[in-house]
C-alpha cells in the first residue's frame, strides 16, 4: 500500500512468520492458514497485488471503502475457498476478470461504486452458490443475455439500471440480491430475476416509455450522422486536391496575420464531437491531470475503449492563428505513431460553439510509471518487471527515432510520460507537449513574411525532430529512476544523477543504486543497465549511443524470462504456516 494514514498496517511485519495477530487478519483455529482479511473503511491507498491469489485458504476478502486503484487481479480466481469478495467503493478500473467465475465457493460479490468497464463475463454463471451480486455504479456496457436453458431478453435503461452480459446467471439458484443499477448498458431485466424481492432489485426497473424515447433519439442521431458522412464523402470526391485556405479568427486585435493551412491536414484523423466526449467522460468530471493550459480527463467510449482526453483550456479570444496551426500540425504529426509501446492518438475534437480543442488518446488502465515508483506499492515492480518496462520504453524510442521519417521525440520524457497497461507494458505518451501549448507556440510561432503570412510548418514541429540526443539523455535518467525508485530531483537529496555517479562505474558499489523495495535482482542485468546509463548521460551529446544501439544491447544482454519472484508478505507467511 502506498498510503496508510490510519496506521492500520502498523503491526504488519514481513519478517514475522505468524500473521495471525496482524490487524484485519484472521486465521483458522489451528493458526495454520489465513482465512479472512477485513480492512474495510481503513483509508488505504494502493494496488491489489496479484500475489493475493496465493493465500490459498482465504474465505473472506473485504477491502470495501478504501482508495484502491488499478485493476482487479485475475489471480483472485485461484481462491477456491473464498466465500466473500467485497471490493466495493474503491477506484478500481478495467474489466471484471473472467477468472472470478472459478470462485466455486463464493456466496457474495460486491464490486459496486468503482470504475469497472466492459461486459460481465459469462463465467459468472458458473457460481452455483452465489447469493448476492452487487455491480451497481460502474461503467459496464453491453447487451443483456441471460438464460436458463434458453435465451431471452428483458428491459433496462442505460443511465440507471443496465445489465451487462448476464449469460448463465439465471442458473444461479441461490441468487437473492442483484444490483446492476447506474451503468451504461442496454437490454432488459431477465424474467428469471422476477422471483427476487422487488426491494432487492434496487432501482433496476424503469419505465418502457423512457427506453422508447432513448431508442427514437438514437435512431435520429444515427440517421443524422449517416447523412453527414454521406455529404462529407461527396465533398471529398469533388475536392480531390488539397486546398490551402487562410485561417484568421475574426474580431481579434492581436491576431492580425493570416496563416495558410492545408484544408486536408486532418482529413484522415478521426473527429469526435464534444457531446460524445462529454458523455464518455461523465460530464467532464473525471479529471486525472491538469496544467495551466489543459485538463486531462479519463473516459470510456460507449462500446469502445477507455480514453484519455486532453482539453486545451484557452479562451476563444486568446486562440490565435499560430495556435490553430500548431494544434493541427501536432495532431497530424502524432496520429502517424503506431507502435505497441507508444500511446495512440485516436482522434481530436474541434468545435466553435462552445469553443473546443481536444485530443483523444487511448488510455492505459494501470496509471503512470511515476505513480508506481513514487506513489504506489514499490513491491508491485519486481526486478523482472522493471527490466521489461525498460526494454519496452527502449523499443518505443527506437521506433520513434529510427523508424519514422521525419523522426519523432517525446518533448518531456520522464516517468509521467510512461503509462502502464494491465500487464505492465509501457506506453510512451507525449501529454506534456500540450500542457503549456500557449507559451511553447508563442516561442516557436514561425516567421511572418512581408505579406503577413506565416510559413506552413511551425518551428516547434521541426525542432521536435532534432532533439533525439535530448531524449537519449532523458532515457538514461529515466532508467536510473526505475532501478533506484528515486525521483530525478529531490529537494532534500538533490539531483539523482549527482548522487548516482559515484556508484555507476564501481562494480562493487552498483547495488547501492537499487530501490530498497527490490528484494531480488540480477547482477548481470544491473551491470549492463549502469553502463548504458553512463553513456546516455555523457556530457558530450555526440558520444551518447542511439536508441537503436541501446535497444540492441538490451535485447541481447537483459534477461526478462520468467524467474523466481519474491511473493507478498502474506503469501510468505502463508507458506511458512503450511510448512
Amino acid at each position: 500500500m502506498s498510503e496508510d494514514p490510519s496506521l492500520v498496517l502498523s503491526n504488519w511485519n514481513a519478517l514475522d512468520a505468524d500473521p495471525c495477530d496482524w490487524s484485519g487478519v484472521t486465521c483458522n483455529k489451528e493458526r495454520q492458514h489465513v482465512i479472512k482479511i477485513n480492512m474495510s473503511a481503513s483509508s488505504l491507498k494502493g494496488f491489489l497485488a496479484p500475489e493475493i491469489g496465493q493465500i490459498t485458504y482465504l474465505q473472506e476478502l473485504t477491502l470495501r471503502s478504501n482508495n484502491l486503484f488499478g485493476v482487479i487481479p485475475k489471480e483472485l480466481g485461484l481462491l477456491k475457498f473464498l466465500k466473500v469478495l467485497d471490493l466495493g467503493m474503491n477506484r478500481l478500473t478495467g474489466p471484471i476478470p473472467s477468472e472470478l467465475g472459478n470462485l466455486s465457493s463464493v456466496m457474495k460479490i460486491n464490486l459496486q461504486s468503482n470504475g469497472l468497464t466492459g461486459t460481465l463475463p459469462a463465467e459468472l454463471g458458473n457460481l452455483k452458490y452465489l447469493q448476492e451480486l452487487r455491480l451497481n455504479r460502474n461503467k459496464l456496457q453491453g447487451a443483456v443475455l441471460a438464460y436458463r436453458n434458453s435465451a431471452f431478453t428483458a428491459e433496462t435503461h442505460g443511465m440507471y439500471a443496465s445489465y451487462s452480459n448476464l449469460t448463465g446467471l439465471c442458473s444461479s439458484a441461490q441468487l437473492k440480491v442483484v444490483d446492476f443499477a447506474y451503468n451504461f448498458l442496454v437490454g432488459s431485466i431477465p424474467k428469471c430475476f422476477k422471483h427476487l424481492p422487488k426491494t432487492q432489485m434496487l432501482n433496476s426497473v424503469l419505465a418502457r416509455n423512457v427506453l422508447l424515447v432513448l431508442e427514437i433519439v438514437a435512431v435520429i442521431m444515427v440517421g443524422s450522422l449517416f447523412l453527414f458522412a454521406l455529404l462529407a464523402a461527396f465533398q471529398r470526391r469533388n475536392n480531390k486536391s488539397a486546398i490551402i485556405i487562410p485561417w484568421k479568427k475574426s474580431g481579434s486585435e492581436k491576431d492580425n496575420v493570416v496563416v495558410y493551412i492545408d484544408s486536408e491536414l486532418l482529413k484522415d484523423v478521426t473527429k469526435y464531437s464534444r457531446q460524445e466526449l462529454e458523455v464518455a467522460c461523465e460530464d467532464f468530471s473525471n479529471i486525472i491531470g491538469s496544467s495551466s493550459d489543459s485538463l486531462v480527463y479519463k473516459g470510456t467510449m460507449k462500446g469502445g475503449p477507455e480514453i484519455a482526453v486532453i482539453s486545451l483550456c484557452i479562451k476563444q479570444e486568446h486562440w490565435t492563428s499560430y495556435l490553430e496551426l500548431y494544434y493541427q500540425r501536432e495532431v497530424a504529426d502524432s496520429v502517424r505513431l503506431n507502435h505497441e509501446n507508444v500511446g495512440k492518438l485516436l482522434g481530436y475534437c474541434r468545435e466553435s460553439g462552445p469553443f473546443t480543442r481536444m485530443l483523444v488518446f487511448e488510455y492505459a488502465s494501470n496509471g503512470t510509471l511515476y505513480e508506481h515508483l513514487h506513489c504506489g506499492e514499490g513491491s508491485q515492480l519486481s526486478w523482472t518487471r522493471r527490466m521489461r518496462i525498460i526494454l519496452g520504453i527502449a523499443r518505443g524510442l527506437k521506433y520513434l527515432h529510427t523508424e519514422l521519417e521525419p523522426p519523432f521525440t517525446i518533448l518531456e520524457l520522464n516517468s509521467n510520460a510512461v503509462y502502464l497497461t494491465e500487464d505492465f507494458s509501457p506506453k510512451l505518451v507525449d501529454f506534456e507537449s500540450w500542457k503549456s501549448i500557449l507559451g511553447r507556440s508563442e516561442k516557436n510561432s514561425g516567421t511572418v513574411d512581408n505579406n503577413g503570412a506565416v510559413c506552413l510548418l511551425p518551428n516547434s514541429v521541426e525542432k521536435r525532430h532534432l532533439d533525439i540526443q535530448g531524449n537519449v539523455h532523458a532515457f538514461g535518467v529515466l532508467i536510473l529512476e526505475i532501478i533506484s525508485g528515486r525521483p530525478p530531483f529531490c529537494k532534500d537529496r538533490g539531483s539523482l544523477i549527482d548522487w548516482a555517479k559515484e556508484y555507476l562505474e564501481l562494480p562493487e558499489a552498483m547495488s547501492y543504486l537499487l530501490d530498497p523495495e527490490l528484494k531480488h535482482f540480477r547482477y548481470e542485468d544491473l551491470k549492463v543497465i549502469c553502463e548504458v546509463i553512463s553513456l546516455c548521460i555523457h556530457p558530450d551529446s555526440s558520444k551518447r549511443p542511439s536508441m537503436d544501439e541501446i535497444s540492441l544491447t538490451f535485447e541481447h544482454e537483459i534477461d526478462t524470462s520468467v524467474s523466481v519472484e519474491l511473493k507478498s508478505s502474506l503469501a510468505w507467511a502463508e507458506l511458512a504456516l503450511s510448512s
